[in-house]
């Protein structure tokens, strides 16, 4: 709406500038002349301040009503009393009227209103990406065995349900027969799939991977899991708090300076000269002057080149309040996988037994599991390479269901597998693996025995979730900045600590399930804390939206990304250190526009109601229109210079 008012107002502005006096006297020019050529500026004047100037009246009115006068009503007091004064002078001789300066100003208000609107965030559309996650129909199993595809919505409990491979589980239930590997990162946020076997629960919106599943249903509707998580984000979203600019309030304070002002102004000069036309014009040049362009742009300007700024380091801005507080925090929280951590596995330790060498281990592990596209397998033949270590050639590859893999290498058999392999081989493990093993596992790490000829554990190699190195540097970085940094898991105590110590981490929250996410940021705020939330998980989205900035990671879940206020694009923890920073730059920025837009004003103001009057300086409506456009053209000068802003860490 602001933009389609601008261009209209800007396109009718320019003939009402081209035939105004002042303009014509400025620029040392004379207007064609012809009949009806004198109605052009006053005619377009209305039509400027009926379609440009009433948006403006009507939020004036709000304003009014809520007795909270701010920039709305300052605006319409100026653009008023500058239409009904220029109208009113085409009929009162010794006046001047200033269409010109009644056009520029609904303009310029219009434009700045336009891109601060713009920079406001989008609806959210969280709830509908929730949504988005749950099938239409689900294949429900009848009595006699066969199967029924009806709606999600008809589904009850204690219906048994197919769920196939690559299908979403339609509602929260309990595994019947079958099994399978179940991926959940859409509600926990974590990599790794979920084995699932008959007495397993099953959450609704997951998506099955390679086994079919019979599942009965225990919950549906409103009371499943991922029906709490959206009431939650909805109730966050709602709780949100209604945040005033500072622009408004230093209208609000200038719109009664204005007002005494004028007062005074009139009764001042009523006393000393009688009342005038021009004691009139006295008033109405404070009353005009008292509507500065600058600081309708101040705040917006700062804005949009913030919005700019930001998207070229890898921010995207939804929500303008979030960016301008996050110079306030004093607490950043972050989920742990796919955040602090890259959200897959890793080989972080290797231990070899007998005279096999680290690389020989990784030769013969990376050539079985050359094939394989589970993620384990691809840890080792991603660590391989890191190695520059050659794969070898294997043959007669099979797989083994729970236990590994088995192929031959050399004309000798080779496993790969986990405890449930070394227990089923029945093999002992030597010392050193035995307790490279245990300590590991302490760690909450993942072990895969290498075994030679079914009978000797040659090598051990231990994964767990890698730790991005920018995690480390953002830690430190936000510490030097006095920021506590805590973190969110749903992973064990163990891993949790783990993690926190290797990286500095001020606060932990271990083993929290999905619903209890927002409370940890809650309890956070209940003391006294000014919390930011990084996540990429459906079951980050409530802490997200409750967080005083919900910070997501770009590549994570759609619905982190629509709670969010602010998406990181590139999933570097660094940019939170560096929102942090540009937030604290644009409200420098925005400080500086207001001390320079308001300080036009306590220069200008005395300067209209005639206080230098006695010395023979009165300043008139038109040097005092040049006045505030010279405070505009400096805010704006200052505002680019955002752009130049060093966001290093």
């Amino acid at each position: 709406m602001f933009r389609r008012r601008f261009w209209v107002s800007l396109a009718l502005s320019v003939p009402v500038l081209f035939f105004s006096e002042f303009i014509q006297d400025v620029f040392g020019y004379t207007a064609p002349t012809f009949p009806g050529s004198v109605w052009i500026t006053p005619v377009l004047s209305v039509v400027i301040f009926a379609y440009g100037g009433v948006p403006f009246l009507s939020m004036a009115r709000t304003e009014l009503e809520n007795r909270e006068p701010g920039m709305m009503m300052l605006i319409s007091l100026a653009i008023t009393v500058a239409f009904v004064y220029s109208i009113g002078s085409l009929f009162l001789e010794g006046t001047t009227p200033f269409f010109w300066e009644l056009v520029t100003l609904i303009d310029i208000m219009l434009l700045g209103h336009w891109m601060e609107m713009r920079s406001v965030r989008a609806a959210s559309g969280a709830l509908d990406e929730l949504a988005k996650l749950m099938p239409d129909t689900a294949e429900r199993i009848t009595e006699s065995g066969d199967t029924e595809e009806v709606p999600v919505s008809e589904l009850g409990e204690d219906d048994v349900v197919l769920v196939r491979p690559g299908a979403s589980v339609p509602a929260d239930g309990e595994v019947v027969e079958g099994e399978s590997s179940v991926d959940e990162s859409m509600i926990t946020g974590e990599s790794r799939p979920v084995g699932k076997e008959p007495g397993s629960e099953v959450v609704a919106g997951t998506v099955n991977q390679d086994g079919s599943l019979r599942i009965k249903i225990t919950k549906t509707g409103e009371e499943t899991t991922l029906a709490g998580i959206m009431r939650l984000v909805d109730e966050a979203q709602k709780s949100k708090s209604r945040t005033q600019l500072l622009a408004d309030r230093a209208a609000g304070w200038l719109f009664y300076v204005a007002l005494g002002v004028a007062a005074i102004t009139a009764i001042a000069w009523v006393v000393a000269i009688g009342f005038n036309i021009g004691v009139l014009e006295r008033v109405v040049t404070v009353l005009v002057i008292a509507c500065p362009h600058a600081l309708g742009l101040a705040v917006p300007l700062v804005v949009a080149i913030n919005t700019s700024t930001a998207a070229q380091n890898g921010m995207l801005i939804r929500d303008r309040i979030a960016m301008e507080e996050s110079r306030n925090l004093d607490t950043v929280m972050f989920d742990k996988t796919g955040t602090l951590t890259k959200g897959e596995q890793g080989v972080v330790g290797v231990e070899t037994a007998g005279d096999w060498s680290e690389d020989r281990a990784f030769e013969v592990a990376a050539g079985v599991e050359g094939d394989s596209e589970h993620m384990i397998a691809r840890a080792i033949r991603d660590a391989a390479e890191e190695r520059d270590v050659q794969r070898v050639s294997v043959s007669n590859f099979e797989n083994f269901r729970g236990l590994g893999v088995r192929a031959t290498v050399d004309g000798e058999t080779v496993h790969i597998g986990g405890p449930n392999l070394i227990e089923k081989l029945g093999i002992e493990r030597s010392d050193g693996i035995a307790a490279f093993a245990e300590e590991a596992g302490s760690n909450a790490e993942t072990v895969i025995y290498l075994v030679q000829d079914e009978s000797e554990v040659v090598a051990a190699f231990a994964l767990a979730d890698v730790i991005r190195e920018e995690s480390r540097q953002a830690i430190e970085a936000l510490h030097a900045m006095d920021i506590e940094v805590a973190m969110l898991t749903g992973d064990s105590e163990d891993v949790a600590r783990a993690v926190s110590e290797e990286l500095g981490i001020d606060q932990y929250f271990a083993e929290v399930l999905p619903e209890e996410k927002d409370t940890k940021v809650e309890q956070l705020q209940s003391e006294g804390r000014f919390v930011a939330m990084v996540g990429d998980g459906v079951n980050d989205a409530p802490a997200l939206t409750r967080a005083d900035v919900g910070i997501a990671i770009g590549s994570g879940t759609d619905v982190a990304i629509e709670s969010g206020d602010i998406i990181l694009v590139d999933n570097n923890p660094l940019d939170v250190v560096r929102l942090i920073k540009l937030s604290k730059a644009s409200y420098r920025k925005m400080q500086e526009n207001l001390v320079w837009a308001t300080g036009y004003n306590v220069f200008a103001l005395p300067l209209a109601a005639g206080i230098l009057a006695p010395i023979g300086i009165l300043l008139s409506p038109a040097i005092g229109a040049v006045f505030m456009s010279l405070s505009t053209i400096i805010v704006a000068i200052n505002a680019r210079r955002l752009e130049g802003i060093d966001l290093s860490v």
